[in-house]
This record gives C-alpha cells, structure tokens and sequence, in this order.
C-alpha cells in the first residue's frame, strides 16, 4: 500500500494552529484527514466521542475527518492508527500532527526515521509552522522553541496580519527569512487557507520536490552565500540581521535581534570527492547534530552522471541519487544549513577541503 502522507502543524502559543486545525476538519473538501493532536490535554472540539481509553481519543467529524488526541507515544500512537486503518476499523487517506505551542518539532519529525513500523506506513510530507504576525517579533527573541519552530519549517504561515501595519509584516518576514531562507511564506486569514498551502506540498522530501521545481534552491542562495562570503566570520548572522537578503537598508533599526536559529548556505560548481565528504560530514553530525535543525542539498560528486540529493535532521542523515544532470545544465552543489549556533566558518572550509 501507498504511504500516508503526513503532515506537521506547529507554532508558537496562540498563533493560531487549532484555528487552522478546526476549519481543516469541518470544511466539506472531500478529503478523509486523520488528526493526531500530541497534546497531554484534550481540544475543544465539539463532536461526540467515539473511542475513547487511556491512551487517545478518537472523534469522527461529519465530513469524514477523524480526530484523535495521542496521550503519550507518538509512535505508539502512530502505529494503532495504521493497525486500525488496515483492520478497515478507520479510513483515512493522510494524517496531520498538531504539536503543542512550546514543542521542538524535531523528534517530531524523526519519528518518521527513526521507527521502522512508522517509516513503512507513513511518509513525512512537510512541517508547516504558523507565526503570529502580532506577538512573533518578541517571541522569537524570548524563546528558542520559536526559533525552532521556524527553523524546521518547510512552510510559514503567517496569521493575524489584520492586526499589524504592512511595515510590520514586512520587517517579520525578512526576519523569517534570515531564520530560514527555504521555507515559503503565506498568509492565514482566521484560518482560512487553502488545503493546496498545508497538504500535499512535498516540502520535507527533497528529491521530489526537485522534480517538480528544479530551481528550488535558487532563491536560497542568490544574496545568502555571496554576502556571507564577504564576511567570514563565525558568527555571521548577526551580522546579517542588519543587512540581509532583499535589504533595503531601511529596516536597520531591528538589527537588534540576535537569532539563535540562522541558516547558511554553500554553493561551488566544483565537484566533491564522495570520501572526504562522507567523512566530512559523518564527523559534523557527530560533534554538532543536536544543534543541526535541518539541512539538504544537491550535490556534484566527482564522476558521477546524476545530481545526488542529501538531507537530514539532526543526527540523523541520508542521501540519495536525483535526475540526472542536463545536458546543458551549469553543474554545481548546492547546501543550505539551518541550525543553532554553527560555526559557519568551520562548515565552510571543511567543506571546500572535500572539493576535487
């Protein structure tokens, strides 16, 4: 059977998540949506219970949707779901996961990894993150798991812009985008989104989204890389706070804001000795995996014919061979890094050491 397609709602408290979440599961789209809801509480949610014992509840929405509140092991969780929907006791074509506002969305998402039962049921297919267009400006400042939060997203939905000057909104979004400059940005108006901006966008699996937009990495690296490169320092996103992609040098006055999470991205169209990168990055995930958020590339390896895709979550790292390369297409590598605190410096020339 086809693998269920899974999505991850996150975000910060109140930006708007279970909003979203409730317009999903009462709208008529057709779609039979199963919700995980990985709290330790139970959400409003206004239908009768069906199921219901220690460890989840389960409630069918009128339009098909179930939604079931998971009291411990997500996996655990995960796999009875599956077990019910093979037994023909559920039927539901996809699963989204609301994590609770203060959660890291990292072991999240590799429980898509890191569980063999998991893995041959289920296929991640993007983590999507709400921001609060209001309040996101002092949440990032005072709380890692909101960094986080951005930093692992593969799209930002941006809520209660209502609320906010345009100045504002823009000033958020650039800060956003220093955060992490591969995560396409949307705006969520009570709710109301598209399922075509929260379903079925491909965003965590690299090698297909390739597929449908080969230029998925350009915007990632047409200001990020040439102005890191002009300074070589450590800690470049502080400095890039000030001036970043898209400045207009008229924003300067939010330079004040020092985000741990930062994204860097390497680019060369010289092509990497398959060894010494391995190893290279073998000894990255080792010493600096817990502070690598997310990470992907396209890489050209010396000889070889076709792209090679990689992609990670902290510890945890895989690659695997994409199209092959035009013939008149220009060769290069392309590697976008998302974490807390790394010494880009080091990334940088360790791997520029692995280039032929």
């Amino acid at each position: 059977m086809a693998l269920i397609p899974t999505t991850i709602l996150t975000g910060f408290l109140g930006a708007g998540k279970t909003t979203l979440l409730n317009r999903i599961l009462q709208e008529d789209h057709g779609m039979r949506i199963a919700v995980i809801e990985n709290e330790f509480g139970q959400e409003n949610i206004d239908n009768d219970i069906l199921v219901q014992d220690s460890n989840e509840h389960i409630i069918e929405m009128n339009n098909g949707c179930i939604c079931c509140t998971v009291r411990g092991d997500l996996i655990v969780g995960l796999t009875e779901l599956a077990r019910k929907r093979d037994a023909g006791l559920l039927a539901f074509d996809r699963v989204v996961i609301e994590t609770t506002g203060l959660a890291n969305p990292g072991p999240v998402a590799q429980t898509f990894f890191v569980d063999e039962e998991v893995g041959s049921h289920y296929m991640l297919d993007a983590i999507i993150t709400v921001v609060d267009a209001r309040h996101a400006m002092k949440q990032l400042d005072e709380y890692e798991e909101a960094q986080r939060q951005v930093g692992f997203a593969d799209k930002l939905l941006l809520s209660k812009t209502d609320l906010v000057s345009e100045d504002d909104v823009a000033a958020l979004t650039r800060r956003l985008k220093r955060i992490n400059p591969r995560a396409p940005i949307a705006k969520v108006d009570f709710g109301r989104a598209p399922l075509a901006e929260v379903l079925d966008i491909r965003g965590f699996n690299l090698n297909e989204k390739l597929e449908l937009d080969p230029d998925f990495l350009e915007t990632e690296t047409a200001h990020v890389h040439d102005h890191d490169h002009a300074h070589g320092h450590e800690h470049a996103h502080e400095h890039s706070d000030a001036c970043a992609t898209d400045c207009g040098h008229a924003d300067h006055h939010h330079a004040q804001h020092s985000d741990d999470i930062a994204a860097f991205v390497f680019k060369s169209t010289q092509p990497f000795d398959s060894a010494k990168l391995d190893e290279f990055l073998g000894g990255l995930v080792q010493v600096y995996g817990p502070r690598m958020l997310r990470y992907k590339g396209v890489l050209l390896m010396q000889g070889a014919e076709r792209k090679v895709v990689f992609q990670g979550v902290h510890q945890l790292m895989g690659s695997d061979l994409g199209a092959k390369w035009g013939e008149h297409e220009v060769r290069g590598s392309k590697m976008v890094f998302i974490g807390k605190n790394l010494p880009k410096d080091i990334f940088i020339r360790g791997l520029e050491q692995c280039l032929v």
